[in-house]
């Protein structure tokens, strides 16, 4: 069914962990703010806080985000949601959620990302997608059954983690639900013994493009430099 674009070995790439440490402490920030600042009460925050530290962010700068996001220290949280579409070469519709402080700046790096490709005004290729809850998730026991699980939390579709994103000795999975049942759906798994690793709205497409190998390649390279822009939180597109 697919959720947002992921480039293979991201976290193990040692050049790109401090890029990826801002993120996962921009996340976390931003989590802490439009929600309670507990990690135990709200399900988007502690999420982010799985993710940070299974990528090995420090706890301290852990600790710090949330403090910030909720107020507790000098700084100002000051970060606007900012989302472009369009579509990378060869017809590929994408959909970009930026997080930045400076939203001229980032309309402008946006653009120059999108030369190779083509970006287009507000709802050019949402229509494309479904908005969903997506919830992402690992357990030690694998024999855990993935659709009974999905059943039982009240998730509507569910597929299994690809193999990087799950430790040894784990199964993995991903649950998809309607936005409504996001919190629900997090806190089910949370009891039942799941580690959750994401837990938010995605855009999902409704249909994948079919594109060659080689034109695949190209729009991974178009998708990989979007991605790694300081201020593009999350990528969504109609690739498997």
């Amino acid at each position: 069914m697919g959720a947002q674009w992921k480039h293979a070995g991201r976290i193990e790439n040692s050049s790109k962990r401090g890029a990826l440490f801002g993120k996962l402490v921009k996340e976390i920030t931003v989590a802490a703010k439009v929600g309670d600042p507990s990690p135990e009460n709200n399900a988007r925050l502690r999420a982010a806080v799985e993710s940070a530290r299974k990528a090995s962010v420090p706890r301290d700068t852990i600790e710090r985000a949330i403090k910030k996001g909720a107020g507790l220290l000098d700084e100002q949280v000051q970060y606007e949601l900012i989302t472009y579409e369009g579509f990378t070469p060869h017809r590929v519709p994408v959909i970009v959620e930026c997080l930045t402080e400076n939203k001229n700046r980032t309309a402008a790096d946006i653009r120059v990302l999108f030369r190779k490709g083509q970006l287009g005004a507000m709802g050019a290729v949402t229509w494309m997608f479904d908005r969903l809850g997506v919830v992402e998730a690992t357990h030690a026991n694998k024999t855990q059954d993935l659709e009974t699980v999905a059943i039982e939390a009240g998730a509507q579709n569910f597929e299994s983690l690809e193999a990087f994103e799950v430790q040894d000795g784990q199964i993995g999975g991903r649950f998809f639900c309607d936005p409504t049942d996001l919190d629900a759906v997090s806190k089910y798994l949370v009891k039942a013994g799941w580690v959750v690793t994401l837990s938010e709205m995605n855009y999902i497409a409704k249909n994948f493009t079919e594109i060659s190998p080689e034109q695949k390649k190209e729009v991974t390279d178009f998708l990989t430099a979007i991605d790694d822009h300081d201020d593009v939180h999350r990528v969504y597109t109609a690739i498997q």
